[in-house]
């Protein structure tokens, strides 16, 4: 059958590899659905062959969020078929599809956060190098991945593929590889770049082999670059002062959140992120006045 599917698929190179691979999971199985319900090429393709579909996904059980991620792989590969002319017109382009819930993270207060960094920096303080530089390696290592998943508020792909030429530590700013191919600069504190500077010099040599990949900031235990799940697991072994543990992004919600709170503009928030829509940074006014509400709550005497 004529759908093009790994032509399709050399197009995603702009996305993440998380969001090329979810799209093409998501486009293969739209496909496989296709033909068993009697779409035997992509001629055959029409509005209601792609309303049927979504029909489908609900009755599988899928949340919101995800029938929207798939719907979105779907718009996409119709358009691709409408604009490589394998079909006459495009079926998805009306397609209407539920939005995803707009969850609201679990967020450390800025108290929390600190002391679950300054507890990562008595690790380093605790083990130098000259004792076990290994472990010291390590150390140095997680601590400058926390400071600048807070410090920058980076997603955690843009952390683990952070090149030393993006890094001007003297400037204090990162020049970050975003979502869409999307470049921005982000200031960095003096922690993080402290943090940087002393992984870059005392741990990320003793990390390197031949086979490293010199560009790179982070390395992983074995030289290998680190992977979005290794950074995941630094994050988890350093839990909030009660005990709970994070995802990654959580940091990242941490600081916009905490920039906010602090009075800075939404519209810097937005760049300092690479949110293309201002609509996705609106998500931490939510966040920020439900911590308003609880400080009027427990302090006002006509509350």
């Amino acid at each position: 059958m004529n759908w093009e599917l790994d032509q399709y698929f050399t197009t995603l190179g702009a996305y993440s590899l998380h969001t090329r691979r979810a799209y093409e999971h998501d486009t293969a199985e739209f496909v496989e659905w296709a033909e068993r319900g009697g779409c035997k090429t992509p001629a055959d393709l029409d509005h209601r062959s792609l309303r049927r579909y979504l029909a489908y996904l609900t009755t599988r059980g899928f949340s919101r969020r995800s029938i929207a991620r798939k719907s979105a792989a779907v718009r996409g590969f119709v358009r691709y078929l409408y604009r490589q002319r394998i079909i006459d017109s495009d079926p998805g382009r009306a397609l209407r599809t539920p939005k995803g819930e707009a969850r609201l993270p679990r967020v450390p207060h800025a108290k929390e956060a600190g002391a679950m960094i300054d507890e990562a920096f008595s690790q380093v303080e605790e083990l130098p190098n000259e004792s076990d530089p290994f472990a010291g390696a390590l150390a140095r290592r997680d601590l400058a991945i926390l400071e600048v998943l807070y410090g920058a508020g980076l997603r955690v792909g843009e952390c683990c593929g952070l090149r030393i030429e993006d890094t001007d530590l003297d400037g204090q700013l990162l020049t970050v590889l975003g979502k869409g191919a999307k470049i921005r600069r982000v200031p960095v504190g003096e922690p993080a770049i402290h943090a940087l500077v002393d992984w870059l010099e005392n741990g990320r040599p003793i990390f390197a082999t031949k086979d490293s990949p010199p560009e790179l900031v982070f390395l992983a235990r074995r030289g290998g670059s680190v992977s979005p799940r290794e950074a995941y697991r630094v994050v988890r072994s350093h839990p909030l002062p009660d005990g709970q543990t994070l995802h990654p992004h959580a940091l990242r919600h941490a600081y916009a959140t905490h920039l906010l709170e602090g009075g800075a503009d939404l519209r810097v928030v937005q760049e300092l992120l690479g949110h293309a829509d201002l609509a996705t940074t609106q998500i931490y006014t939510h966040l920020t006045r439900d911590r308003l509400q609880a400080v009027y709550n427990a302090t006002h005497p006509r509350a």
